[in-house]
């Protein structure tokens, strides 16, 4: 089928819910993605993360095919092997709890919303959540959101959201009330712009929740899986929550979500209170014990800590070359460049436009992403090497200067 006919059939039966690069992807292989005409791309996106450990790895190609083979799916009313090894797997490098499987970001902080309610409930029913935040889709997730952009239009949005600044410790206190139940956030924001969560600023909010008796949520649907050097981003920065949302990388490109409950609330949700008909299959569950398996036999966190720093160096780099760059941040390979948006202009006679970064990037043969409008987002999988951080940089520097020095 060629791009057209392609192209035909998103327009004529596709819901145009998301704002599309007319781009066709054939195949991928490590870090490379290929399009329908054999053109090679360097990936340093890779689906939002999903594809983190690379595209197509091994493992877990075999483990989708092995499995595949034996058994797909089964009601959860059932047991099967696989959905007890890998909660055992996640607890074994989280803290100790019990994990509920699902299907996608947006569905494990909807199950981590409803066990707060429930752990609070009929007296606290509040979530403090925060600004520039990203929970997901669903009515409750997108409520849950700190950015009114993805709320617009699906109003009455549910009660029981109270949102603040990031990092912000006094704004959190004075949001705090008899009515709270949990704070819910991204240790590192990756839609609201790669935005750090402080070492202090979370001792602190550690320390508020458990003298009221408040549950912490930590999403990390786009910072876990070895992200940040650590399996959970939430490990760089010393504090322990009491619920974790993960989905994205967990399954190593195959769909698969999840909350950890600890101890304190594990046996909250108990039968009949939350459930799913996909979460935990035995193929979703194989796909992820080979993502863990891949992680550890390829050594992919000391290198994700060690090309981590070389990324942030080399972009350190670019900011000093190029005065469009306004500050870099991130951890390991979870980066954002913020562009200064009114700074130099370039031949699109428009202030810089970071959409046209991408677009040019894209040209190039550089798969990247840009959020907020002006920051973009580089995260290549964890197993990207020295050379092919050279090259994107190389793609980068040459886009940046078109916008002045």
């Amino acid at each position: 089928m060629n791009s057209k006919k392609i192209f035909r059939n998103y327009q004529d039966y596709v819901m145009p819910t998301y704002s599309t690069t007319p781009l066709v992807l054939a195949r991928g292989k490590g870090i490379n993605v290929w399009d329908d005409k054999g053109k090679k791309y360097l990936d340093f996106f890779p689906g939002w993360a999903v594809s983190g450990i690379w595209h197509c790895h091994p493992l877990v190609v075999s483990a989708i095919k092995k499995q595949a083979d034996k058994l797909i799916h089964v009601s959860n009313n059932y047991y099967h092997e696989g959905q007890g090894k890998l909660a055992e797997e996640i607890i074994r490098h989280s803290f100790p709890g019990k994990v509920f499987f699902c299907n996608s970001g947006a569905e494990a902080n909807e199950g981590a919303i409803k066990l707060a309610r429930k752990f609070g409930n009929p007296a606290r029913n509040e979530i403090i959540t925060m600004e520039r935040s990203f929970h997901g889709r669903t009515i409750t997730t997108v409520t849950a959101t700190g950015q009114k952009k993805f709320q617009k239009g699906f109003e009455p949005l549910p009660a029981g959201f109270v949102n603040i600044p990031f990092n912000d410790i006094d704004a959190l206190k004075k949001a705090v009330t008899p009515k709270t139940v949990a704070i819910m956030m991204e240790p590192i924001q990756g839609e609201g712009g790669v935005n750090v969560a402080d070492a202090k600023y979370l001792a602190k909010v550690r320390q508020l929740c458990d003298e009221k008796n408040i549950l912490l949520i930590f999403d990390e649907v786009q910072s876990g899986m070895g992200r940040t050097g650590k399996i959970f981003s939430y490990q760089n920065l010393g504090v322990v929550p009491d619920v974790m949302t993960l989905a994205k990388s967990l399954g190593g490109g195959f769909p698969i979500g999840a909350f950890v409950a600890s101890n304190k609330v594990a046996d909250v949700l108990h039968a009949g209170t939350h459930g799913t008909t996909f979460g935990g299959s035995p193929l979703a569950c194989a796909a992820s014990l080979a993502t863990f398996e891949a992680i550890k036999k390829e050594k992919m966190l000391k290198n994700a800590t060690v090309m981590g720093a070389y990324l942030l160096k080399r972009l350190g780099e670019l900011k000093k070359k190029h005065s469009v760059i306004r500050e870099v941040r991130g951890v390991a390979l979870m980066a954002g460049v913020e562009l200064n948006i009114e700074g130099p202009t370039g031949p699109w006679s428009a202030p810089v436009d970071g959409k046209k970064i991408y677009e040019e990037c894209l040209k190039r043969g550089l798969l990247i992403n840009c959020t907020q409008g002006n920051v973009l987002r580089i995260m290549p999988p964890i197993i990207v090497k020295k050379k092919e951080i050279n090259q994107a940089m190389q793609i980068l520097d040459q886009v940046l200067a078109v916008h002045g020095k």
